[in-house]
């Protein structure tokens, strides 16, 4: 097994040899790559699709290892957006449109997972993250937005290599706080996250306009090396009474 892998440090993404999630969640280290983990395989026990450095177990862990339900943890979640995916869509043949967002998808995922993140939900044109679960991270907040960042410059930079005729762009909006993680239907065994920091996050991506990354103040204040000199911005978020505050992150 890597160091890295065991000792909690960054690695880089797919470079593993033990499932992080595992480790860093329950200190067992389960073989994911080379011939120790050819006997898991063999009971299913396989690289998670959320993150090439955790696997299976992970995703059914609350039930099968856990014993309960869910837990409530601190972390941040990411989400992102296509700008532009609707109008494209009624205008394009759907073999360019599923490349826009397979494209869209693989970029952004690849900057996820090599800040020690997951990509819990895809949901057509956009995708939800979890940071700080299963893989621990203390700047959390900070991977988070450097994610971001690289979703920005990398998916901005593809798309605009299409030729589609059209303007798209990314929106992304951060939040961090506590959050309930864990089994949450009878029908699916893996997790996702719930709570008002998950409705935040998003509430904030719908309001980011093409290439912003809009960032929760609660983001902001535990990752302030990375949000120097930017604009502050009071937003009216759909079911929240008070007015949201959040610092505006543009990528340079």
């Amino acid at each position: 097994m890597t160091i890295s892998a065991i000792s909690g440090h960054p690695a880089k993404s797919g470079s593993a040899s033990i499932c992080r999630g595992c480790w860093d969640q329950m200190h067992m280290p389960i073989p994911i790559r080379g011939p120790l983990s050819l006997p898991f395989r063999a009971f299913g026990i396989t690289r998670s699709k959320m993150n090439p450095d955790i696997c299976t177990i992970c995703e059914r862990s609350f039930q099968y290892v856990k014993k309960q339900r869910y837990i409530t943890a601190g972390a941040t979640i990411l989400f992102a957006d296509i700008r532009g995916y609707t109008g494209l869509s009624e205008r394009i043949e759907a073999i360019e449109l599923s490349r826009i967002v397979s494209l869209f998808h693989d970029r952004a995922a690849q900057a996820i997972w090599e800040n020690d993140g997951i990509v819990n939900k895809q949901m057509g044109d956009g995708l939800m993250a979890i940071f700080n679960f299963p893989i621990t991270r203390k700047d959390h907040a900070a991977a988070a937005i450097r994610a971001a960042l690289e979703i920005q410059r990398s998916c901005t930079e593809a798309l605009a290599e299409l030729d589609t005729g059209y303007t798209l762009g990314i929106g992304v909006g951060i939040h961090t706080g506590d959050v309930q993680i864990g089994e949450f239907s009878s029908f699916r065994s893996d997790f996702t996250a719930i709570g008002g920091v998950v409705n935040q996050a998003a509430r904030l991506e719908s309001q980011a306009a093409p290439g912003e990354i809009l960032v929760s103040l609660e983001t902001t204040l535990q990752a302030p090396e990375l949000m120097g000199g930017t604009e502050a911005r009071s937003l009216s978020l759909k079911g929240i009474e008070q007015p949201v505050e959040a610092r505006v992150l543009l990528v340079n």
